[in-house]
C-alpha cells in the first residue's frame, strides 16, 4: 500500500519517515521531490570493472549547471537525507525531468528499509542536459511493508556524498 501525500507529512511529523529538510511545498498526492545537491561524482575510466574499486572523481555542480553527456553515469548525491524504520521507500524521476531524457535512477530504484541518508542517484542524460543543484530532481513514495522488518545495514549506510559502486567488496578474497 502506497502513502498518500497528506500521511507521507504527518509520518514524517510522527518521526516515522525521515525528510530533512522538508519542505511541505514538495509533497504531492502520492510522493514527496527530493532536489539534487551540489555533490557529483563520475568514474574516470570508461570501461568499469566490477572485481575492482574503480577510480571516482568526486566534483561539485556549479551555480550555472553542469551539461550531463550521454554514454557516462553520474552519481550525484540528494539534498535530502531520507529514509524510514517502517516503510520503504522508492525513488524515481519526476515526469518532468524526465521528459528532457534524464535518467534519475537508473535501476535501482528500490531503496531499504532502514537505509536513512542522503541518497546516491545514478543519473544518465540521453542527450546532453544541463543540471543545477538545487533543483527539484525526483520523487520518493513510501510502500508499507508485510512481514518482519529487518533493517538496511548494508556498505552505503551513512552515506553523505556521492557513493560509487562497492560490488567489488561483494567479491571477497579473488586470488
Amino acid at each position: 500500500m502506497i502513502l498518500t501525500g497528506p500521511e507521507i507529512t504527518h509520518r514524517v511529523k510522527s518521526g516515522e519517515i525521515t525528510i530533512e529538510p522538508f519542505d511541505p511545498g514538495c509533497v504531492s498526492p502520492n510522493s514527496y521531490d527530493f532536489h539534487l545537491s551540489e555533490d557529483i561524482g563520475w568514474y574516470r575510466e570508461d570501461v568499469l570493472d566490477c572485481r575492482t574499486d574503480n577510480p571516482f572523481v568526486r566534483g561539485t555542480i556549479p551555480a550555472d549547471g553542469l551539461v550531463l553527456e550521454p554514454h557516462r553515469i553520474y552519481l550525484a548525491s540528494t539534498v535530502e537525507t531520507m529514509g524510514s524504520e517502517h516503510f520503504v521507500p522508492i525513488i524515481r524521476a519526476r515526469s518532468s525531468t524526465a521528459r528532457l531524457g534524464l535518467f534519475v535512477h537508473v535501476t535501482a530504484d528500490l531503496i531499504d528499509i532502514g537505509s536513512i541518508n542522503r541518497w546516491t542517484l545514478q543519473l544518465h542524460a540521453v542527450q546532453p542536459v544541463r543540471i543545477y543543484p538545487g533543483m527539484r530532481v525526483g520523487q520518493v513514495t513510501f510502500w508499507r511493508p508485510l512481514g518482519r522488518i529487518v533493517l538496511y545495514d548494508g556498505k552505503y549506510q551513512g552515506s553523505t556524498l556521492p557513493m560509487p559502486s562497492q560490488v567489488h567488496r561483494d567479491f571477497g578474497a579473488v586470488g
